[in-house]
């Protein structure tokens, strides 16, 4: 099969979505001497949950397998059969930054898409705001595990989405919710206060930010990008009015992104920088 994640069990569904559990399928045995059994798998069918359509290929000569963004159950995949027809329904559905009403089931992580519907009330994105919507996209894909749920930042996924549709400046809405994934993933470094000497970050010092640890104190032999104390406490205020916090806050970002994404390259971004410099 072309998703290359392991088969999980489906977690209990949260509130927010009509769900039915038939019974349980009896228990796995254990696989090997003092490991437990795993627990019943249960059915589970979801109804009504919102979601996007992050990414999409072709699975076997009519269906489609795509990756969903979903408010209640976070990244989940799908498998859309016969979606490819061109008759089917969910042809015309199952497109990027719209807003849809999915319902869905299965017991493992890949799922059966049973319907998709169109919710509206959002404008299409364009030229430059369509670039940086796949952009997103691709950093919720490559960052989020899948059946993690994020409500929070399916909310800031929306409303980032209709701030480009309305022409706000790219770059600062790219980078609040960079920001804002790496918070809700729980690998957002610290800027407001140094890791070395636990004392308020100075505005008029100089900066680095280890991935793992936080903000501290910028030395004559640090390759990572060095930037203002101001930048940072900007950053966390979520002020980018500044010129210069918007372009040090760029290469900082760019440099946290790549080290949580393992060196993976971003290919969206790689157009964006070519183009426009975001």
């Amino acid at each position: 099969m072309p998703d290359h994640d392991d088969h999980i069990d489906t977690p209990d569904a949260p509130p927010g979505g009509a769900v039915s559990t038939p019974a349980a399928a009896p228990a796995a045995s254990a696989t090997a001497a003092g490991k437990r059994s795993r627990p019943p798998v249960r059915e589970t069918r979801v109804t009504g949950q919102p979601g996007f359509v992050l990414h999409s290929y072709p699975y076997k000569e009519t269906s489609l397998i795509v990756d969903m963004f979903t408010r209640d159950y976070g990244r989940v995949g799908v498998v859309a059969k016969g979606a490819k027809r061109p008759l089917s329904k969910l042809r015309g559905v199952l497109q990027t930054f719209q807003p849809l009403s999915l319902s869905f089931s299965g017991k493992h992580e890949l799922r059966t898409l049973i319907d998709a519907e169109w919710v509206g009330g959002m404008l299409p994105l364009e030229k430059t705001a369509l670039l940086c919507g796949f952009y997103l996209n691709e950093l919720l894909v490559k960052l989020l595990a899948r059946d993690d749920k994020h409500p929070l930042l399916f909310d800031h996924y929306v409303s980032t989405l209709n701030q480009l549709a309305h022409g706000e400046p790219p770059p600062i809405v790219l980078r609040k919710f960079e920001r804002a994934l790496l918070k809700e993933t729980g690998v957002a470094a610290d800027l407001g206060r140094s890791t070395t000497t636990r004392a308020p970050v100075d505005p008029a010092r100089d900066y680095v930010v280890d991935p793992e640890k936080g903000a501290r104190e910028a030395v004559p032999a640090d390759i990572w990008p060095v930037v203002l104390g101001k930048t940072l406490l900007d950053m966390e205020r979520e002020d980018y009015s500044d010129p210069q916090t918007q372009g040090q806050s760029k290469q900082l970002m760019r440099f946290l992104l790549a080290h949580h994404l393992g060196g993976a390259p971003l290919n969206t971004r790689q157009i964006l920088i070519d183009l426009m410099q975001l």
